[in-house]
């Protein structure tokens, strides 16, 4: 962990108010195999094909995983898609090869159509889905200006041309993904959280009976667009979490993008939370180091939440913990 953030997380957790959240819950350590944002002249590590992807997934359940986040990609050029076929290839392998939760996104691509975010989720009928909790702007689009050399024609007019979209989630977005999601198939959220007022956001389902708890939600840092890596933002969304959904009423959990992941998850987990990692959130292992898969990462991690003498969550644990349905429940 850098020095800077090590001295401000050492200053906040010296405030009483921020100790009294502190649990010694088993943690839960969560990754995200591949997403939709990095692109494979980014990484030659990230997965891409159905069998890299099963592979990379089922590694990172055996490292100590308990859940596993899933998008799929075109196994020709790696661009993002929400084919159901594509999705076929490699989750019933997952689920056969491992005891994981299985995660399906909900939120696709800024490209993709809601009934396209949609189409896989409700044909499998997972145990977690994620659900992003508004719309907003969401871009890696500076990064279009370290590549030189692409190898698809699509992922560089795909990273530029974020500058100019959003990622929709309306209030009726979201209404409608918890009731044929959530109501009709069962499935519980990995509620998505890039900014203050999305726990607002949530908390506007919740006192509408759309949502009950166990809440799961996923504070996200340093995503251009939403909240920035600074820690004191960790503390702003637990505390605020805190005020809105009562400490027993949810777990937290956090993901750092880039060169934040391992500082702030680290943070996250001192101050009793759950975290996550994976290609989709960072493609590096160490300053400058890429990752080569999210094992690795996984690995990592788990070592730091030992050191700290905290425990990992199994995948029946992280079950109990969230309530969810059970993976003899789902359509996979």
């Amino acid at each position: 962990m850098a020095g800077g953030v090590t001295l401000q997380l050492f200053s906040l957790l010296d405030d009483k108010r921020i100790m009294k959240t502190l649990t010694q819950d088993k943690v839960i350590i969560s990754c995200a195999v591949t997403g939709s944002v990095h692109t494979p002249t980014m990484s030659p590590y990230l997965a891409i094909t159905p069998d890299q992807i099963a592979e990379q997934a089922i590694a990172a359940a055996e490292a100590g995983a308990a859940i596993l986040h899933l998008h799929a990609r075109d196994p020709i050029d790696g661009r993002p898609t929400p084919d159901p076929a594509v999705f076929q290839g490699f989750v019933p392998r997952i689920k056969e090869a491992t005891n994981a939760v299985i995660n399906i996104s909900t939120g696709g691509s800024t490209r993709m159509t809601l009934a396209e975010r949609l189409a896989y989720p409700l044909r499998a009928k997972p145990e977690m889905c994620s659900l992003n909790m508004g719309s907003m702007n969401f871009s890696i689009h500076p990064a279009a200006r370290r590549i030189s050399e692409w190898k698809h024609a699509w992922e560089q007019p795909y990273i530029e041309g974020m500058e100019d979209l959003i990622f929709r989630n309306t209030f009726k977005d979201i209404k409608h993904i918890l009731k044929v999601l959530g109501d009709d198939c069962g499935t519980r959220f990995e509620f998505e959280c890039y900014d203050m007022g999305h726990l607002y956001n949530l908390a506007h389902f919740v006192d509408e009976g759309l949502v009950q708890g166990p809440l799961f939600i996923q504070s996200i840092f340093g995503i251009l667009g939403g909240l920035g890596p600074d820690p004191e933002n960790i503390v702003a969304m637990r505390t605020t979490a805190d005020r809105l959904f009562g400490r027993e009423g949810y777990r937290f959990s956090v993901l750092g993008a880039g060169r934040h992941q391992m500082p702030l998850v680290t943070m996250a987990a001192i101050m009793g939370g759950n975290v996550r990692v994976g290609l989709e959130d960072s493609l590096y292992i160490g300053k400058g180091k890429l990752a080569t898969s999210c094992a690795e990462q996984v690995t990592k991690i788990r070592h730091i939440l030992e050191a700290l003498s905290l425990e990992v969550a199994t995948p029946d644990e992280a079950r109990a913990m969230l309530g969810l349905k059970g993976s003899g429940a789902t359509a996979i």
